[in-house]
């Protein structure tokens, strides 16, 4: 075979590469709600789990053999070994086919891909993190990261929302935050979808915390300035929990969101993620809410 052939053979082999899934049992499925599960995975292949690597908000696609892959967050702590999570939602294809399966099943992972959160940036800074819903997951990978070093932050609080009591997801979890004296975690559900006996808040996520979170950071933070905070959810939610963050005093820069509702191929191939010249999948998911705002009208 000539040169230009095995260059061209390589090139191929490399390109299709980029789309080959890892395949990954599935450890343990947790369902947390009637529409919402956590897949624990592990690698099939000890060779490929012990290269494994991931930092803190990056993501990953997962995929159904004969179906497609979807993407998603990589919901746990880099520290957890020997598994990592995801979290889906059951809405279409891909995710009604990954609820059939069962513990003991093998899917395919690509990843990880993207950027992650700074938590060098965040270190002695109060911190905020406001999510509803399905967007919780790329928040929860956070908040974990940060109560295994809970020492190099300020004071935490965490809201989450959702539209009723039985929409909430990680409610073992938050039940556990709740217990502890180092956090604020507030619950909340849309009017209407508190039951009798609810112990939580009743309102829309920006509503809460711009109603909660100021007295927390008057009374035990630094103030504003020091504060940084961390959002995911509907757009519509996300739109109006950074209005209600900079009415608190919290600048564009302070705020951090994570974009991954339209990526694909996660490499930069398709196109499908690009707002303007911004290729969420490759500069992105995790971007600061200034940088959102100069990005164009995504139509």
């Amino acid at each position: 075979m000539s040169s230009s052939a095995l260059t061209s053979a390589h090139t191929r082999v490399s390109a299709a590469s980029l789309y080959v899934p890892k395949p990954v049992r599935v450890r343990k499925i947790i369902r947390e709600t009637h529409d919402v599960c956590t897949f624990q995975l592990e690698f099939v292949d000890p060779v490929h789990a012990a290269a494994f690597t991931y930092r803190t908000g990056q993501f990953g696609e997962f995929s159904v053999f004969g179906v497609g892959e979807a993407t998603f967050n990589i919901s746990s702590s880099p520290n957890w070994k020997g598994y990592f999570e995801c979290c889906f939602r059951k809405i279409g294809l891909v995710t009604g086919a990954m609820a059939r399966l069962k513990e003991g099943d093998v899917i395919g992972f690509r990843g990880p891909y993207g950027n992650s959160y700074d938590l060098d940036a965040m270190h002695g800074r109060d911190l905020i993190f406001a999510a509803g819903g399905i967007g919780f997951p790329p928040i929860r990978c956070l908040v974990w990261r940060v109560l295994e070093e809970r020492e190099k932050f300020g004071s935490v609080v965490i809201v989450h929302g959702a539209r009723s009591h039985r929409d909430l997801i990680y409610q073992r979890e938050m039940a556990e935050w709740s217990k502890r004296r180092d956090i604020h975690m507030i619950k909340t559900v849309d009017p209407g979808g508190d039951p009798e006996g609810w112990d939580g808040e009743v309102g829309f996520v920006p509503t809460v915390l711009e109603e909660r979170v100021p007295w927390v950071l008057e009374r035990e933070g630094k103030g504003p300035a020091n504060a940084m905070a961390f959002t995911c959810g509907p757009p519509v939610m996300t739109k109006f929990v950074i209005q209600a963050l900079t009415r608190m005093g919290i600048g564009l820069e302070q705020i951090v969101l994570t974009l991954e509702n339209k990526m694909k191929c996660a490499v930069g191939k398709c196109g499908r993620c690009n707002i303007g010249s911004t290729y969420v999948c490759l500069e992105g998911p995790i971007f600061n809410a200034a940088q959102v705002r100069a990005m164009p009208d995504d139509q």
